[in-house]
């Protein structure tokens, strides 16, 4: 079947409200957590986009009533529209795996595995041990909670925030990235708190040691303690990053439809 045909038996408005959809889900691969795993094969990632879209179009063209503008122009211009819509929408989501690692470098720092960088299997990028970690704990957190789902019914309520034909109001738009863009930093303190206070109070300790007993190598005993501290207190503070990272997705999805509405 040709592309004339295909046209012809869905209808106009169908095939390009379809195109809409696809433009507006393709975002969240591309910032998304899990959608844009590197665990998961381009391929797949390609046929669940095509499936999203296909199961979306009817709640986006239902909630978009009016002719979708089929003109070069008017059509590129909605396309672009919708770009934008699902980038702001994605780029929240990703904010909050960038915390959790930015809190998995910090700790790798601070507990001394900074030069140990291996390949990350989520990104494919460079990454300390402590790092890929809270990656992958974050991404088990978020297959157990149905993160996935919390992510698609989200983006679903976006056509009812944002239709097809409507623009979305800019100044909301930055706002809610800035937001989360600020967050960042913050959330990430909050994740590896336990293990900075920890840290730094081995560190302390040994500091006095060492004015209370200058023969002894402090360096040689502090570097192995402080690995074995921060490991410790790690283990011991993973169940309560599972529980804020549970609550941070819902008010992170929240926050992103907080920022979508339509321009006045």
């Amino acid at each position: 079947m040709d592309a004339a045909a295909l046209i012809a038996q869905f209808g106009e408005q169908q095939v390009a409200g379809f195109f809409l959809v696809l433009s507006r889900v393709s975002p969240l691969f591309l910032l998304a957590p899990l959608f844009s795993s590197r665990l998961i094969p381009a391929r797949a990632r390609a046929v669940i986009a095509l499936g999203l879209t296909v199961g979306l179009t009817p709640i986006a063209v239902k909630a978009s009533p009016g002719e979708i503008p089929l003109d070069p122009i008017g059509f590129a211009g909605l396309i672009g529209k919708e770009m934008l819509v699902g980038m702001a929408f994605a780029y929240t989501l990703a904010a909050m795996f960038a915390a959790i690692a930015v809190a998995g470098s910090l700790l790798d720092t601070l507990i001394g595995f900074s030069m140990s960088a291996l390949v990350d299997p989520m990104t494919g990028n460079q990454a300390t041990a402590i790092n890929q970690l809270y990656n992958l704990v974050g991404l088990g957190v978020f297959i157990a909670i149905s993160g996935d789902a919390w992510v698609i019914q989200g983006l679903a309520r976006t056509y009812e925030l944002v239709p097809l034909l409507d623009a979305p109001a800019l100044g909301s738009l930055v706002e809610g990235t800035q937001v989360a863009f600020v967050q960042v930093m913050t959330s990430a303190l909050q994740v590896c708190a336990p293990v900075l206070i920890a840290i730094t109070l081995t560190d302390v300790a040994f500091a006095i040691t060492s004015r209370v007993v200058p023969q002894l190598n402090v360096f040689a005993v502090g570097f192995p303690a402080k690995i074995a501290v921060g490991l410790i207190v790690v283990g011991a503070s993973l169940p309560f990053v599972a529980g804020w990272m549970s609550d941070e997705l819902q008010h992170t999805i929240w926050d992103a439809l907080q920022s979508l509405e339509v321009a006045a």
